[in-house]
């Protein structure tokens, strides 16, 4: 059977969709259907069972979508090898990422990858946790950058980075006089926090109770460039990662305090899936963020766990290519009115003052 039905019938499977897998291959949904309607006859079995919605692939579809997937796979990365055995790398790699860690990390590694490598593509979509986890799952991208990584049955995650926590707050703010600060002074503060289903949020408000500090959560947000937007109008302070307030702290729109007596740090990690053969260009790209390790060590399997991280944004983040303008997160926009009241607030309560 040709390789590329093998790769349509891959595709529709991982995208769960005929027109998206047709498209994706340069040919109508109709050519889609004709092509795994042709790979049923020849084999003489059912591999998707097109009467439920949305269709779900029988046993011995899930069979021989594991086996394609293997194979197709594997002939790409074999294609891309010999064609660069000579030359430099110009294949592509393809990688989804949480907001914080692409917006605070990625611009800078893009930019010494393509110096290496001018004729290499990249590709980075910006996703929310979950999503970047079903995209790796699928085979819809190389690789994977996810805060709080977890291994699973299905994916392999390794420590990349550990980032320090610092408390963050508007040039106003009183604790901004504090060159350093213990986990105390933020008793009886308002605070703007992540959402209280998120990681990063179980593993803050553990380290406030363990110090039996009590705070205000003014308000909560599931990613932290609109935590960073409400600190900056003093609607509270925040305990976000270092990396990701370097450009306000150095424009002079937040002032960062590092927190003393205690260690808490944010992991952030890659995640690909497991059996799955890097090209050659992703297996540089790879290389080259394992170089800027400050911690690279494999996560331990813990099965089907639920996954929850800090910094969503939005399951249907367009694509776009590495380099390109960046632009507010759909949760930013959708948090537009929440931040309008807390700037009221702000206002009023320096008004009060």
């Amino acid at each position: 059977m040709h390789l590329k039905s093998l790769k349509v019938f891959c595709d529709v499977v991982a995208r769960r969709s005929f027109s998206r897998a047709a498209s994706e291959n340069g040919i109508s949904q109709s050519g889609a259907s004709q092509i795994v309607n042709a790979l049923e006859e020849h084999l003489g079995v059912k591999l998707i069972d097109r009467t439920k919605r949305p269709f779900v692939l029988t046993p011995e579809g899930e069979v021989y979508y594991e086996g394609s997937r293997k194979l197709v796979q594997r002939y790409f990365a074999l294609e891309e090898e010999v064609r660069t055995l000579h030359e430099e790398v110009a294949g592509r790699v393809s990688i989804a990422s949480i907001y914080s860690i692409g917006l605070s990390h990625m611009n800078l590694f893009v930019q010494r990858f393509l110096r290496d490598y001018p004729k290499a593509n990249v590709r980075i979509q910006y996703q929310h946790p979950r999503r970047v986890y079903e995209l790796v799952e699928s085979d819809q991208v190389d690789l994977g950058l996810v805060s709080y990584p977890r291994s699973t049955r299905t994916i392999k995650a390794l420590v990349w980075r550990e980032e320090p926590m610092v408390l963050v707050c508007a040039p106003g703010h009183r604790l901004a006089k504090c060159e350093r600060l213990a986990l105390e002074d933020l008793h009886g503060l308002d605070v703007i926090g992540f959402d209280a289903d998120l990681e990063i949020r179980s593993e803050i408000d553990r380290a406030l109770a363990a110090h039996s500090v009590e705070v205000r959560v003014a308000m909560e947000f599931d990613n932290t460039e609109t935590i960073k937007r409400a600190v900056e109008i003093d609607a509270g302070v925040s305990l976000l990662p270092e990396p990701t307030i370097t450009q306000e702290v150095a424009t002079g729109a937040l002032v960062a305090r590092p927190i003393a007596g205690i260690e808490l740090k944010r992991p952030i990690g890659i995640i690909q899936r497991r059996g799955k053969e890097l090209g050659k260009t992703a297996r540089r790209f790879m290389q080259l963020l394992l170089k800027q390790s400050s911690s690279s060590r494999e996560v331990e399997d813990v099965g089907d766990a639920e996954r929850e991280h800090d910094d969503g944004s939005t399951d249907a983040e367009p694509t776009r290519r590495a380099g390109a303008p960046d632009v507010r997160s759909h949760a930013e926009r959708g948090n537009d009115e929440a931040l309008a009241e807390a700037k009221e607030h702000a206002a009023a309560a320096h008004v009060a003052s």
